[in-house]
């Protein structure tokens, strides 16, 4: 009797976390749409967005125990992070070779991203939006799917299209900036996803994803500068 009402409690708890992580996820979405029409623009979704993702792992992590169950804890973090080594460094080169390609191309730089982060010091919070990024799509989305039984591949798949997706709903730029953006993500979202999927560990995600937000800090900063500067 007891080990099936350890069951039903597990049970009860992972549906609890599913639907959290897209509920989650469509309140950001509904704000975000709704913000755009108004003078707000997408800030109130890009505050739930990162409230949120972290807050709701904090919460289930310190009131349920489930450190683990979300790879927050637990599995492979040396392996998770070894492999997260690999795939931002490859990720880092290819940025920058296209980065560089795209102002030879005379393209225009991110004006608008580079707006928020210099004159509004939004930079010294890129940790934080990545940690509530990972906490959310591998950490807390991605767990639960698979521990739900969904095909592995598919959850990975689906939640870096989330992730692709909500650049659009949370991030207060043109739409370009916002494409671009989203191109970034989606082999992020891919290899974080398989990473903490093999390793069930997010680390070596963050990692991945620290790197490549490096990368985009000397897209914005660095390159430009050299381009133009090898140009003329």
């Amino acid at each position: 009797m007891e080990n099936v009402n350890a069951i039903a409690s597990g049970s009860s708890s992972l549906n609890e976390r599913l639907k959290l992580a897209f509920g989650l996820t469509a309140l950001i979405w509904v704000t975000g749409l709704v913000g755009h029409f108004t003078p707000l623009l997408e800030w109130p979704a890009l505050a739930l967005y990162v409230i949120g993702g972290i807050g709701v792992v904090i919460w289930r992590g310190t009131s349920k125990g489930e450190w683990a169950e979300m790879y927050i804890a637990g599995g492979d973090r040396g392996k998770s992070l070894k492999w997260g080594g690999i795939a931002g460094g490859i990720l880092f080169c290819m940025d920058v070779f296209n980065t560089v390609m795209w102002y030879k191309s005379g393209k225009p730089p991110m004006m608008d991203m580079q707006g928020i982060l210099v004159n509004m010091n939004f930079l010294y919070l890129f940790p934080v939006l990545v940690l509530a990024e990972e906490f959310l799509w591998r950490g807390l989305m991605l767990s639960s799917m698979v521990e739900k039984g969904i095909n592995p591949h598919l959850s990975v798949f689906v939640t870096a299209m989330f992730y692709v997706l909500n650049h659009y709903a949370v991030a207060p730029v043109g739409m370009q900036e916002r494409g671009l953006m989203a191109m970034m993500a989606f082999p992020i979202g891919m290899l974080g996803g398989y990473i903490a999927l093999k390793s069930k560990n997010v680390w070596g995600s963050v990692l991945v994803h620290m790197i490549t937000m490096f990368s985009m800090i000397l897209d914005i900063f660095v390159i430009p500068n050299l381009v133009y500067s090898y140009m003329h």
